[in-house]
């Protein structure tokens, strides 16, 4: 009897131990799986920042345009209604939208780097009429040697004006947009920023995006990144 009381303490044990067992397994999954969607998220900054970098790819294009416009040289010139078309689709509509909306009015209303937000929104507007001028002129069959001016002027525009702006954004508003919202809040404003980019452009948009300028990229030539490497 003894020995058959045993068996049935060892048995209980066993399937005791192994439920706790099985349960502390699927805690320890759960708690992995929670971490590593914890460390996918992304910072509002940092997502701005990467559309930044993709915002110098289309300076880059439009830099060679430039050029090749000034030497009279011949290149594929939708390439800057495609490059201006993407602009204005990922940059003006929705890029900066997202800053005019989510981090602007959080400064403004902190009465903090107020100077520099107004400048920043200025340039938005600037910007977006310039690329619309672009739009229209590149679209066009033929120019006269000033609407060919034109859009070398404008290009000279658009970079001189984005390439310093988009710095002070980097360098000054994001690094003090971090400590002008709680962590709840700014974790908060990650997922909707990335909730709105997949509304906007489905589940892949900023890919799909960095795909288009590649192809543009590789139309022009300029797709290899070791072309850039100075021979010294």
């Amino acid at each position: 009897m003894e020995k058959e009381n045993q068996r049935r303490n060892f048995i209980k044990t066993t399937v005791i131990l192994g439920a706790a067992t099985t349960i502390s397994g699927i805690n320890l999954l759960s708690g992995c799986k929670e971490k590593e969607d914890e460390d996918k998220k992304v910072s509002p900054p940092e997502d701005l920042m990467q559309e930044h970098g993709l915002l110098n790819r289309v300076l880059l294009i439009y830099d060679f345009c430039k050029i090749k416009m000034i030497n009279k040289e011949s290149f594929p010139l939708e390439t800057i209604t495609d490059a201006a078309t993407i602009i204005r689709t990922f940059v003006e509509d929705y890029h900066e939208k997202q800053e005019e909306n989510y981090l602007f009015p959080r400064f403004q209303k902190a009465n903090q780097l107020t100077d520099l937000v107004n400048v920043l929104l200025k340039q938005h507007l600037a910007g977006r009429n310039i690329t619309e001028q672009l739009i229209q002129l590149s679209k066009q069959t033929t120019r006269t040697d000033d609407e060919h001016q034109k859009m070398i002027d404008l290009l000279t525009s658009f970079n001189t004006m984005y390439r310093p702006h988009e710095a002070r954004e980097d360098t000054i508003l994001f690094p003090a947009f971090r400590k002008l919202v709680s962590q709840h809040e700014y974790d908060s404003l990650g997922e909707e920023f990335e909730d709105n980019e997949h509304k906007k452009f489905g589940e892949d948009g900023f890919e799909t995006m960095v795909n288009r300028v590649s192809e543009i990229e590789k139309k022009l030539g300029i797709y290899e990144l070791e072309q850039f490497t100075p021979k010294i």
